[in-house]
């Protein structure tokens, strides 16, 4: 049987609920449950890139892979390129691949947030000759006047494009009401997403039909923290471990911050540090694979974690990676955090409102044509390239602008909120820690109970 999600085919009543052990530690351990893996055993998902074949007897073809974005990252050319000469390729190419996704026989709205990536769409689909362009921008009572409120940004850049500005406020009140909805529509369990449930509500209350999303713009040009952060991490540690005695002095300074913290990742440091995929564990990480048998039992985490550790897992997700640190990071970004969470949170949460979500900064063939390009990137402040590339560009307040999640106010709204009872009172649904491990245990009990 085959199927766009797992609970249709847990539905039909002919597949069995037993659990799969890997796809479970993926999420316990990320936040997401990694391809092709699912919450069940028996039950997988073809890998991104892939395609199968069933036969007239019901036999089919093992995923064949056409399309291997990683092979990008790995491939892609030292570059030396001028801050002009990049800029020229990279206009050219978001230009043409956002001139790509505004085919359509209905209006095209864009979700539009204070920041670099959904701001330099909407200057793009102006470009392209967009007219009357319609952009939500989604508010909660609790962040106004704060770093968190995206409405004054969002509002500056609607009135510099001559955008139609919407701007829809979600209360403590819709989302208590609303969660029960969520969680159904969630087909396996993520830390994230709420948010773009909302913002897909609110394009579907406006009777838009499809919506542009500025979703990978942060993989692509470098802009998380995590592409400075990763890598110094590990050179940091490969210096550090050539000291005699070292791991024992930094294992017992590291399980007495793992106390104090409440993380217990802390305790792995030495152990994960010294590769890029267990650092992109150490920086993207929520439980730690001591905490496993307490949330999966003693049974399946022994056999979850009889051949895999968080190093391994991811690098069974992502494979291997560039010599270039930065790219490396790329890679880890996009073909984990972005597949896995961003893109299905991203699926999910709009099909739930029946709006059709697209991305065009996590398109194949533009990430071919800025691959001559794309090692250039780090030597770039704020993804200025692409604030760059709207012919009226983005200004140095928004390019400048700390960077903010794009969060929901779970942790202000109070703690009797009856849908969330038992569970999380406080968490961004954006970022790692104490209260995003409260969430998962959270969501991972109500997914299943939907379904």
């Amino acid at each position: 049987m085959f199927a766009s999600q797992v609970k249709a085919l847990l539905t039909s009543g002919l597949v069995e609920h037993a659990p799969d052990p890997i796809g479970q530690m993926g999420f316990w351990l990320l936040g997401s449950v990694p391809e092709p893996r699912t919450w069940f055993r028996d039950i997988s998902a073809i890998p991104a890139g892939t395609w199968c074949r069933l036969t007239h007897n019901s036999m089919h073809t093992n995923p064949q892979r056409y399309w291997d974005i990683a092979n990008v990252w790995r491939e892609a050319p030292e570059c030396r390129a001028s801050l002009p000469e990049a800029q020229e390729v990279v206009s050219a190419a978001v230009h043409q691949s956002v001139r790509q996704h505004l085919v359509a026989d209905v209006p095209v709205g864009v979700f539009l947030s204070g920041g670099i990536d959904s701001g330099s769409l909407a200057g793009l689909m102006k470009d392209c000759g967009t007219t009357s362009i319609q952009g939500v921008t989604i508010a909660f009572n609790e962040f106004k006047g704060k770093h968190e409120d995206e409405v004054p940004i969002a509002s500056a850049i609607a009135r510099q494009y001559g955008i139609n500005h919407h701007v829809r406020t979600v209360t403590r009140k819709e989302f208590e009401k609303d969660l029960p909805k969520i969680f159904s529509s969630m087909d396996q369990p993520s830390i994230d997403g709420i948010n773009t449930w909302y913002a897909s509500k609110a394009v579907a209350e406006l009777g838009l039909k499809v919506v542009i999303s500025g979703v990978g713009g942060d993989e692509l040009f470098y802009g998380y923290p995590s592409f400075q952060q990763i890598p110094a991490l590990v050179s940091r540690w490969q210096i550090l471990a050539r000291i005699p005695g070292i791991s024992n002095f930094a294992n017992l300074a590291l399980a007495q911050m793992a106390r104090r913290s409440g993380n217990a990742r802390w305790r792995w440091l030495t152990l994960q540090a010294s590769s890029l995929h267990g650092a992109y564990w150490l920086r993207r990480g929520l439980f730690a694979p001591n905490e496993l048998m307490g949330l999966m039992g003693v049974e399946l985490a022994g056999e979850a974690l009889q051949d895999m550790d968080p190093a391994s897992l991811i690098e069974t997700m992502v494979g291997n990676l560039p010599d270039d640190p930065m790219a490396a990071v790329g890679q880890l970004e996009s073909t984990a955090y972005l597949r896995n969470q961003l893109l299905r949170d991203s699926d999910w949460s709009s099909m739930a409102h029946s709006v059709e979500l697209r991305t065009p900064l996590v398109d194949a063939w533009l990430l071919r044509d800025l691959m001559p390009v794309l090692r250039s990137f780090g030597r770039y402040k704020g993804k200025e390239l692409l604030a760059a590339s709207p012919r009226a560009p983005l200004s140095d307040d928004i390019i400048n602008r700390p960077k903010t999640g794009f969060g929901v106010p779970i942790g202000i709204w109070k703690q009797e909120c009856t849908a969330i009872k038992g569970g999380a009172t406080r968490t961004s649904t954006t970022q790692g820690g104490v209260d995003s491990r409260q969430w998962a245990q959270t969501v991972a009990k109500a997914v299943y109970e939907t379904a």
